[in-house]
């Protein structure tokens, strides 16, 4: 299953994640706890028939994109990797890391389970 994370400011749009997607169709959705409740998303995932993963900050997983500009309680790497990465579980791999939209108001990155 492939897992979509985002990272966003509270000014992201649902049509501005969707963008981020592309053709991709996830199985889920992931983001950080604190964000779960951004109405976009939300909307997002339930257009989409997705579940959204809420994971604790706590809980990210270490991807491979620094994020120099995000609040330092979320650390110093992305957390849209993060919590694809944190949401597809142990093993899993990133097959797509960080992008940023175009209004940069939202990141997004792709993970999956390593079948391994």
């Amino acid at each position: 299953m492939i897992v979509a994370g985002f990272g966003l400011r509270a000014s992201a749009t649902e049509a501005g994640l969707r963008a981020l997607l592309g053709d991709v169709r996830p199985g889920a959705l992931a983001v950080v706890a604190d964000k779960a409740g951004h109405l976009g998303l939300v909307a997002l995932a339930k257009r989409l028939g997705v579940p959204l993963c809420a994971v604790p900050v706590a809980a990210l997983v270490a991807g491979v994109t620094p994020a120099p500009r995000q609040p330092a309680r979320y650390g110093a790497m992305s957390v849209a990797e993060g919590a694809a990465l944190a949401a597809a579980g142990p093993g899993a791999v990133l097959i797509a890391p960080r992008i940023i939209a175009i209004d940069g108001r939202a990141t997004m990155a792709l993970a999956k389970r390593n079948p391994l």
